[in-house]
């Protein structure tokens, strides 16, 4: 049945993130030029990735789909955000808002998965090194990319039709700057057991499982680690999985701090300031985070720029 039978709206109002037109200038200005490097850096990633040979390997062709996720990521909200600023129209329509319920939670559901991906390649590549290229072949590292995809677009989809179901009455200011789920469920005026269910049951199998996946092989790791004997191989090992650590701490934190917290402690302020952290910051910190610990991206990235000039031969 259509979602729009049951809502006596047609479009919801985004609130955004301040009132007073100074801070919106600054907000706007600065949202603008996060949104800019997140794409440029995150580019960059992907280009030096697949220009530089050296970098065909299992976890360099994970990080170049991070790279382009995170970029959809953030596109699914800061584009609508700036656009809102400019015109000075905050009004969002019921289906344009049910379509970013959609692709957020998409992006967001292929961002988690994906880091459990990366996760279990550096678990191989420490555990059982031996093996390793036995087990991360390339046709299976293209499939695990797929069934990411796929499973992710499920749970949204789930997601973004339980929404259809609700009546949203006369509530239809959202205090946010996009159309977050989690906010969009408490504005309904009818009954939302179920999709708060299916938030934590479909959103759990999405965020909390890959994360449990994380640590155990976190917890591997590091006791594999432990027991090599050379303090460079030790550096070395650490190393390699410092960046992917700082990207998930940045990236879960947040997550489950805004959609698995009992409801009453929830307030607009801290959905906010959380949501401006995992769909805008960590998206742009992602590629530096990578890059500036990594002498193999640093040595593509310069190799990027050097034959920049030359492309066009």
């Amino acid at each position: 049945m259509d979602g729009r039978n049951h809502s006596a709206i047609s479009e919801f109002i985004l609130l955004g993130l301040s009132n007073q037109p100074e801070q919106e200038r600054l907000l706007f200005l600065l949202f603008l030029v996060m949104y800019l490097i997140t794409v440029l850096w995150n580019l960059l990633i992907i280009l030096a990735i697949k220009t530089d040979s050296h970098l065909h390997t299992p976890m360099y062709f994970f990080l170049s789909n991070l790279s382009f996720i995170d970029i959809c990521f953030t596109s699914s909200t800061v584009p609508k955000m700036l656009v809102n600023h400019i015109s000075g129209n905050k009004a969002i329509s019921y289906s344009g808002c049910l379509t970013q319920v959609f692709f957020f939670s998409w992006f967001a559901g292929l961002d988690s998965i994906i880091l459990a991906s990366m996760a279990y390649d550096r678990y191989v590549a420490i555990c059982a090194p031996l093996h390793y290229t036995m087990i991360m072949t390339p046709k299976f590292c293209a499939h695990l990319v797929a069934v990411c995809w796929f499973w992710a677009c499920i749970d949204a989809l789930i997601h973004t039709v339980s929404l259809t179901r609700l009546s949203f009455c006369d509530h239809n200011e959202i205090p946010h700057f996009f159309c977050d789920l989690s906010v969009v469920i408490r504005l309904a005026c009818s009954d939302t057991f179920f999709n708060d269910l299916m938030v934590y049951i479909v959103g759990g199998l999405t965020a909390v499982m890959p994360f449990i996946g994380i640590l155990i092989s976190y917890t591997r790791i590091f006791v594999a680690v432990l027991r090599i004997p050379s303090a460079h191989g030790k550096q070395k090992a650490f190393n390699t999985c410092g960046s992917h650590l700082a990207v998930v701490c940045l990236f879960y934190g947040t997550i489950i701090g805004v959609y698995f917290n009992p409801t009453s402690t929830h307030t607009a302020q801290k959905d906010t300031a959380s949501a401006v952290m995992y769909t805008v910051v960590t998206p742009m910190l992602n590629p530096f985070i990578y890059s500036l610990r990594n002498n193999d991206m640093k040595g593509a990235l310069k190799m990027l720029f050097t034959r920049k000039p030359g492309l066009s031969l």
